[in-house]
């Protein structure tokens, strides 16, 4: 535990001071745009943990074997990110409606993060269709003896359990990644700065996930800032959109003035002011009702 504490504050120290750098060579702009952006994939990564934690419960993967899997499955998915990131990159560069499109996907998103939110019922694992074939035409051993991906039983070679959970971890991350480059692209289009932002975001997750898995049950409103932040850049995305405005028939194929471009300073102030207040809510309340339920006497 101790181990982990101190790696996850190397990896923020070593954003920080990467943030701090960025603002020192290329200015305070770019210095805002990486901190907005690093703390945004951040809180987002914190929510993914939720699902990293069903999946390694369900695949029952012994506590000796975690670490391995999530290094892994994190290392696979920053791969599939930077992929994700520099064919963004391209879009935008090439199509300055493509805001629109990120603009309406992250609201859509805020929209139903929060409905979800709002729902009682328990978060069930349901493996997706890659997964699933893989479990069907593979063959596959039940036996955890190794962290290995690859084994030989009775003389054959097998596909391990930690290969499908490293399966699992990357393509579901693949999935999250839909709504977390947009927004992060809602706050910096240079791709460098994307990239290193989630580089940053993700360095520390296993460690975090080690660290505050118990914790993560307690911030019962981060879903609802999720929400908010998402919804917010969105809005900001469209704001951009129609500011750069070429799509014919809105405006005449002209830009449209009036829209505002939000700065970054101010998405930077959202975000950490959502975050804190989400979080401290979030405490404060788990702890009132933890206090609540124990001194409320147990019936036989």
């Amino acid at each position: 535990m101790k181990e982990c504490a101190v790696a996850l504050a190397v990896y923020v120290g070593l954003a920080v001071v990467f943030g701090i750098g960025v603002t020192a060579v290329a200015g305070g702009g770019y210095g805002t745009e990486f901190f907005a952006g690093w703390l945004t994939e951040y809180s987002l990564s914190v929510d993914n943990l939720f699902v990293f934690i069903i999946i390694l419960a369900n695949f029952k993967v012994p506590k000796e074997y975690q670490q391995t899997a999530l290094m892994v499955g994190i290392v696979l998915a920053l791969l599939m990110r930077a992929i994700f990131i520099f064919v963004g990159a391209a879009a935008i560069n090439e199509f300055s409606w493509v805001f629109y499109l990120f603009g309406v996907f992250l609201l859509f998103t805020a929209v139903k993060l929060a409905k979800d939110a709002g729902d009682d019922e328990d978060d069930e694992f349901e493996e997706n269709r890659l997964v699933r074939f893989a479990s069907k035409h593979l063959p596959v051993t039940e036996e955890w003896n190794s962290n290995k991906i690859l084994s030989r039983e009775n003389g054959k070679r097998v596909v391990t359990p930690m290969f499908l959970v490293i399966l699992t971890l990357g393509t579901t991350d693949l999935l999250f990644a839909l709504d977390s480059i947009p927004a992060i692209y809602g706050l910096t289009q240079e791709p460098y700065l994307v990239l290193t932002a989630n580089i940053f975001a993700l360095m520390g997750l296993r460690q975090l996930y080690f660290l505050i898995g118990g914790l993560l049950e307690r911030l019962i409103y981060l879903s609802y800032g999720l929400a908010i932040l998402l919804g917010f850049i969105g809005v900001k995305l469209v704001l951009h959109a129609m500011h750069e405005n070429e799509l014919p028939f809105v405006n005449g194929g002209e830009h449209i003035e009036w829209a505002p471009d939000v700065p970054t300073w101010l998405s930077l102030v959202v975000i950490i002011g959502t975050l804190a207040v989400t979080t401290v809510l979030s405490l404060a309340v788990s702890r009132r009702r933890e206090r609540a339920a124990e001194q409320t006497p147990s019936r036989s």
